[in-house]
Order: C-alpha cells, then structure tokens, then sequence
C-alpha cells in the first residue's frame, strides 16, 4: 500500500475535479482515481458552466487537470476502484489494477451511468441530436420540432418544460402513457399531441433524427428528441460500505456532502438529480471544504 492519503476521491469528473482542486490548495494529500468513462462523453459539448459554455468535455477534464497539476498534494491514477475496506482515519482503496491507496477520508464522485438503450436508432443520435436535459442542450434545440420521449407525471412536467425552447413538440409515452384523465386534457387543452404506441425505430442520417417510427404505423418527423434515461449509480462501492440510497440509486448526503458513514462523502450526479456540470462542481467544492474542516479539527485536537 502506497501512502496514507488524506483523501481519496473516486472519480473524476466536475465533482471530484473541483473537490481535488479545494484540497489541493488546502495542502491537503489527495489521490484521485478515475476509470476516465465519464456519462458525457457521448456529447459534443456541455452547457451552462459560466466561462466554459459550450466546451468539449474532455477539453473540461483536461484543462482541470492541468490547473490542479499547480498543487502538488494531488495526485492521479487513472485505474477503476474496486473495492473499499477500512474505518474512518484508515480506509484502503483497491482498484483493478491491483493497487492499493490509503486514505483518512473518501469521497464518492462516481456519478451516473447510463443503462443500455434498448430502442433502435436510439444510441445513433444520443449526444448528437437526442438529449435528456432541456437547461444543457435546449437552446441549441431550440424552435425545432422534437418528440418528448416519457410516460405518466414526467409527461407533463417536460412538456411544461420543453415550451420554453420550442413549441413544435409531440410526446411519445412508448406504450401505455400512465397519466391520469387530468394530465391528458391538460396536454390536449395545449395542443400537445400524445402517441401511446410503441417506438419501433428512430431513424437518422448523420446522427441528425429524422423520424421516430412507432408499431403502430405513426411516423412522427422531428429534428431532435429528448428523453428520460435508464439510469444507475457509477460504481457500487458506496452501497457497500453501508451508505444510505435513494429510491432512484443515489447517495444520501446532507448540504456539505456527508453520508451516514463516519468520513465518507459522496457529490455530484452520484448525491444528486441535478445532473449539471455546474451543480456537481459545486457538490465537490462544498464536500472538499467540509472534508477538510474535519481534517482539520481532527488534527487540533490530536495536538491538544
């Protein structure tokens, strides 16, 4: 085992790249494991991060981690974790390439990943012209006609949602559409037309939607579509060391990131619905500031 760290963070995405760079200028020791996998990869570009509003995220990841390399304290090792035994104080991180990393605190940035889709045509344009996130991707969708991909009270909410951008827009429920008798006159007093049949293909030259296809016979022509992802948390490792989950598979954390296990964080897509590269940033500065406070107070009390 290589040195006792004073934090461990899994992952390496806003979260834990912001957590790494408020440690890092805190002097305190970090180890930053990253499989480099992250959810946005299939994206051109993210939004809504002020002073990197349409950056590539890879270019994101990258000049983070050139600014942070300032910090000597910080470290990298791109590896995936595997497994986590230990306390609070001395927890030791194993990872698939057979290391090992101790460290004092640990926190989670693993966040989402996406289950596979299974709709034909759908991974053609997820990421190029099919999005889930109407505040990342709706100005560039902007006024064109889309297909709202969803069932029951999520329907109305994104078709609220969705007006601000467009007003060319049909919902497809891909079968039953699991709303009540109130939900559909609301969507037909707006005029929003609902497909309840299954989806049998999307269609799409370039990555650019042309058309989504349903079993029914209906052919609905759009230029872009959004929908509600399948999604699961990026590594199983918070679970089992006895963190509390939500029903949708995140971790529980109060406002500064802690989970019920003593010295155990988690921030970002992992402790969150956000999903934003603003909002997971913020998580990891919040947690960061919070681990090394009690780092801190843990190290007065030891000298007094």
């Amino acid at each position: 085992m290589k040195q006792l760290m004073d934090v461990a963070i899994i992952g390496g995405g806003p979260a834990g790249l912001s957590a790494a760079l408020v440690l890092g200028r805190a002097r305190k020791s970090v180890i930053v494991i990253d499989e480099e996998r992250p959810r946005n990869r299939v994206t051109k570009e993210s939004h809504g991060f002020l002073t990197r509003d349409g950056i590539k995220p890879s270019e994101f990841r990258q000049i983070a981690r050139q600014q942070i390399s300032v910090y000597p304290t910080v470290l990298f090792e791109n590896d995936t974790a595997i497994e986590v035994t230990g306390t609070d104080g001395e927890f030791i991180i194993t990872t698939a390439k057979g290391l090992t990393f101790g460290a004092k605190k640990l926190l989670f940035a693993v966040g989402m990943k996406d289950l596979p889709l299974d709709m034909e045509g759908l991974t053609d344009v997820y990421g190029k012209s099919a999005f889930v996130c109407p505040y990342c991707d709706g100005w560039e969708m902007r006024d064109r006609k889309l297909v709202i991909i969803t069932n029951g009270d999520r329907a109305l909410h994104f078709a609220k949602t969705i007006a601000g951008w467009t007003s060319q827009y049909a919902i497809c429920t891909d079968g039953p559409d699991e709303m009540t008798d109130e939900q559909r006159e609301e969507l037909k007093r707006h005029d929003i037309p609902v497909f309840a049949s299954k989806i049998q293909r999307i269609e799409a030259e370039n990555g650019n939607v042309q058309q989504v296809v349903l079993e029914d016979g209906s052919i609905i022509a759009c230029e872009g579509i959004f929908f509600v992802p399948k999604l699961a948390i990026g590594s199983n490792l918070p679970q089992a060391l006895g963190c509390e989950m939500t029903e949708a598979g995140a971790v529980i954390v109060d406002d500064f990131g802690k989970t019920n296990v003593p010295g155990v964080y988690s921030a970002g897509d992992a402790a969150s619905q956000k999903y934003q590269v603003v909002a997971a940033a913020s998580m990891g500065s919040m947690a960061a500031v919070s681990i090394n406070s009690e780092l801190l107070g843990e190290a007065w009390s030891a000298r007094g």
